[in-house]
């Protein structure tokens, strides 16, 4: 029996598509809710940036881009040593619902890894999707 390998999240944000898509998609909005600090090259093949006042500095690579309604990226998995190089694929998708925006957010590829690092990286990456996206909710939201 093989490992889970897709985290999945959806919500439903009381705010249009272009107001979520802003919050995920510009080193303002990234800056505002994911990280302290951002940094992102919009397109295919560029690289983004997100810092923590208290934690690491993690390297992005922006894979897709279908404006106002896919983003997706590769990012190096919580636990592994910094010179590795399997990475995750994050994918937020966008739909209008009425006047809002349903996001789901997926992230996959936790199958590529061992044993012991799994549990630890799918936790962590799991619990992370359900606060990040709390505060994404109320960043969009301004609180």
């Amino acid at each position: 029996m093989g490992f889970p390998d897709r985290i999945e999240r959806v919500v439903e944000i009381a705010q249009p598509p272009g107001v979520v898509w802003a919050a995920i998609t510009t080193a303002e909005g990234l800056g505002a809710w994911f990280g302290d600090e951002a940094s992102i090259d919009l397109r295919p093949g560029g690289t983004a940036r997100m810092s923590w006042n208290d934690g690491p500095t993690v390297e992005l690579r922006v894979e897709r881009v279908e404006e106002p309604t896919v983003f997706g990226f590769t990012w190096p998995v919580f636990g592994l040593p910094d010179d590795d190089p399997r990475r995750t694929y994050v994918e937020f998708t966008l739909e209008p619902v009425g006047s809002g925006t349903r996001l789901t957010v997926a992230e996959t590829g936790f199958a590529q890894l061992p044993e012991d690092a799994h549990g630890k990286a799918y936790d962590a990456h799991s619990e992370g999707w359900t606060s990040e996206l709390g505060e994404l909710v109320d960043h969009v939201h301004g609180a």
